[in-house]
């Protein structure tokens, strides 16, 4: 079966009660670093429907690179509805989604639609990238998360992923540039 469009997967994503605790985490068992932190809230989170409903999502994300593959640790900042609480209780760390770029999200959309794989938030980050949590626990184990390909936004990505490889092991923990 031919999906709608590229859908490569650059990243896996955990849900954590502390973002920066598990990023130095990683940083001890697998010397992967630098972790880029920031929070994402209604400031940078537009456009939200969860569930069909308006929707809301306050988090702190940490993100590194492990090789090419973007590792993202997500912390609850409220205690609201998202996808993040569809799927891990509230202080336990687990594996949530696998990321993938579309370049055509309202086609792939439909797709997962026709597998039975409903969109559980749909939205934009800092008003131009769309992305998209489709619940696919029941085929895969976890959500998939599309994101729109951008260039500012896949540039952004390989200039942190380049950071990483060349790591020096200094500043595990550092603040995410501004995109934008």
């Amino acid at each position: 079966m031919k999906l709608p469009t590229d859908q490569a997967i650059w990243q896996n994503a955990w849900v954590v009660p502390d973002a920066e605790a598990a990023a130095l985490q990683w940083v001890k068992n697998f010397n992967v670093g630098p972790f880029f932190v920031t929070e994402y809230g209604d400031d940078k989170l537009t456009d939200l429907v969860y569930r069909g409903q308006p929707g809301s999502l306050n988090i702190k994300v940490a993100c590194s690179h492990a090789g090419p593959v973007q590792i993202e640790l997500i912390e609850r900042l409220d205690d609201k509805p998202t996808p993040y609480s569809d799927t891990v209780p509230v202080g336990e760390t687990r594996f949530h989604h696998i990321a993938a770029w579309t370049d055509d999200m309202d086609a792939d959309l439909a797709h997962y639609a026709e597998q039975g794989a409903e969109a559980a938030i749909t939205g934009r980050v800092i008003d131009f990238v769309r992305f998209a949590y489709i619940d696919t626990q029941s085929t895969l184990g976890c959500m998939v998360e599309l994101v729109e390909r951008h260039p500012v936004f896949s540039d952004v990505l390989k200039e942190l992923e380049n950071i990483c490889i060349n790591w020096d092991g200094k500043e595990p923990l550092r603040e995410m540039p501004t995109l934008g």
